[in-house]
């Protein structure tokens, strides 16, 4: 599968419809690389014209300023920028709500300006546009789904429908949890928390949130963001479900549906 960095396409001459934004989860993570994989899939499929940074991209500094350390944020934002500003992006979109959270909301303060879409929106604007049709027989069929909010998507940007639509679209029976939307459980991983043992207490988060979603009897847990599916994989695996339950990143659920 050939994936086009901005470095080749500036080469030619040619300028990509957007920068598809991947991440370290996306990188570098063999779980998550599927979901890069399956995206990139998309995009090929529905003929968008999109380019990565390939070796040039950095670490946001997500993970960094959530657990202070704002000198090494600031550093990478700023290389980023750079970059970004070398081949002057308007438009990022990104499978990585983390990713998207900060580049939207944070890096603009820093002097990095850019449209920046999470890929569940940007699924849904390709259903919608009509440019993503889904097979008649789809492997979803009938099988019950359940979604989980990631916290930087939901309550931090009041995304909430766009990966619901994108899951409508399916032939498939969404069931929600009772905790959903607004009033959402974390994964367990927000705020560097992935990177770090836990604190003492009771009941791992990730558990917690895990339980909730077999307790709707899906057999699909779709998620939108590559840390909350780590989370609800290890906690499907805790639960020794993992012959019956299966978590999807709602890009690998629309790659292995569409026609």
């Amino acid at each position: 599968m050939h994936v086009p960095t901005m470095a080749e396409m500036m080469a030619e001459n040619k300028v990509p419809e957007i920068l598809f934004w991947v991440g370290c989860a996306g990188s570098f993570d063999q779980r998550a690389q599927k979901i890069t994989k399956a995206f990139a899939t998309i995009l090929d499929k529905v003929g968008v014209s999109y380019a990565i940074l390939g070796k040039e991209e950095m670490c946001t500094g997500d993970p960094a300023r959530r657990a202070g350390n704002e000198f090494m944020f600031q550093m990478m934002a700023y290389q980023n920028i750079q970059v970004l500003e070398g081949y002057q992006i308007k438009k990022i979109v990104t499978a990585c709500p983390h990713c998207f959270n900060i580049l939207k909301n944070e890096y603009p303060v820093l002097g990095g300006k850019y449209e920046v879409v999470h890929h569940s929106t940007f699924l849904q604007q390709l259903i919608d546009d009509g440019k993503i049709k889904m097979k008649e027989e789809g492997a979803f069929k009938g099988k019950k789904i359940t979604y989980h909010d990631s916290c930087y998507l939901g309550r931090a940007n009041d995304i909430y429908e766009a990966p619901r639509k994108v899951l409508e679209a399916l032939d498939a029976e969404l069931v929600e949890m009772k905790r959903c939307k607004s009033n959402g459980l974390c994964c367990g991983a927000g705020g560097a928390q992935m990177f770090k043992e836990e604190e003492k207490g009771t009941i791992r988060i990730n558990n917690e949130r895990t339980r909730e979603a077999l307790e709707t009897g899906a057999g699909i847990i779709a998620s939108a963001c590559p840390f909350c599916n780590t989370m609800l994989t290890d906690g499907v695996k805790l639960n020794e479900k993992e012959e019956t339950v299966a978590v999807l990143d709602i890009a690998e659920i629309i790659a292995a549906s569409m026609n």
